[in-house]
């Protein structure tokens, strides 16, 4: 139910009086916000609780002129920030969001059949079901908060813009992908962290800048040259000039670099420092992780060192 301020709604004396003559308990606000405005609210009813959203007027932070950018890349299972000396890798908690959707989906097929699925009858395992969506969806708008908050403060900090990709028309392009795999994307939700990322530069004056996703990490950071050879996990070489690098990076700086070039400004170096290779996450059969990479040793359980070098 939409509310407005004095004609819809009041605040006085600890409860919430509602047109219609419906007066709540406030048991409990965010304090930091009682010295503004208040403005339209949103009455909602879930789990036997009645939640008012209530919209506050705050004053726009001032703004200032970027003396550089602070790219983002998203992908499946991380996303990446920085420029060429800062490189910040987050979770997107699709892991962790995935194992109770797959719980979900394993209690409505267990309580399914052919000709007739139990589980949209009995209330108890219905909202075991919910439950498990909901604490789903949960990880990963708490995730994308977290991490676009730290993105923003990051570049406020420095001083900094914040350019991400364009993913506008994703969803049509991942029909292409195996069904694993889309599956996974389309549960993270790429749009619920650009909205989240425009949401906090905009709450706090940091200039936004969006660029065109195609080729970013594919795309030479030195040559221009689009194509490459794969070196070892996420690790990509590029034939003309040589220049080799971690995929990550290589996409982070190339949306950074067209957020420079979009607003005119020179930036500092628009190549990554040379990292090490990262392992492999697949773990091998001793649940250690694995690398790709040959000669690059691994210690045993017991403390004997193994080579995967052939």
């Amino acid at each position: 139910m939409l509310l407005h301020q004095g004609s819809g709604y009041r605040v006085k004396d600890g409860h919430v009086e509602i047109a219609g003559g419906v007066r709540l308990k406030v048991i409990g606000w965010d304090r930091r916000y009682d010295n503004y405005e208040s403005g339209e609210a949103r009455l909602t009813y879930k789990g036997g609780k009645m939640v008012l959203w209530v919209s506050k007027r705050i004053p726009k932070p001032e703004s200032y002129i970027p003396r550089d950018v602070v790219g983002v890349d998203v992908n499946e299972e991380n996303i990446v920030y920085g420029d060429e000396s800062i490189n910040e890798e987050k979770s997107t908690g699709i892991g962790r969001a995935e194992r109770f959707k797959v719980l979900a989906e394993l209690l409505q097929k267990k309580y399914s059949s052919p000709r007739y699925q139990t589980w949209k009858r009995r209330r108890g395992i219905l909202d075991r079901i919910r439950a498990f969506h909901e604490k789903a969806r949960n990880i990963l708008v708490d995730n994308a908060r977290k991490v676009a908050r730290e993105i923003v403060a990051t570049a406020k900090k420095l001083e900094y813009a914040v350019a991400r990709e364009d993913l506008t028309g994703l969803k049509e392009s991942l029909r292409k992908l195996p069904k694993t795999h889309r599956t996974k994307l389309m549960l993270m939700g790429y749009s619920r962290i650009e909205r989240w990322i425009d949401w906090q530069s905009l709450k706090h004056g940091v200039l936004r800048v969006v660029v065109d996703a195609r080729n970013t990490s594919i795309e030479c950071l030195k040559c221009g040259f689009i194509g490459l050879e794969e070196t070892g996990y996420r690790r990509l070489r590029y034939p003309r000039c040589g220049f080799e690098g971690d995929r990550d990076e290589i996409g982070k700086l190339n949306v950074r670099k067209r957020a420079l070039k979009m607003l005119k400004l020179s930036g500092g170096a628009l190549t990554p420092q040379q990292l090490p290779p990262k392992a492999d996450v697949a773990p091998n059969r001793w649940g250690e992780p694995r690398s790709r990479l040959k000669g690059n040793p691994r210690p045993f359980k017991g403390g004997e060192e193994v080579s995967l070098a052939n």
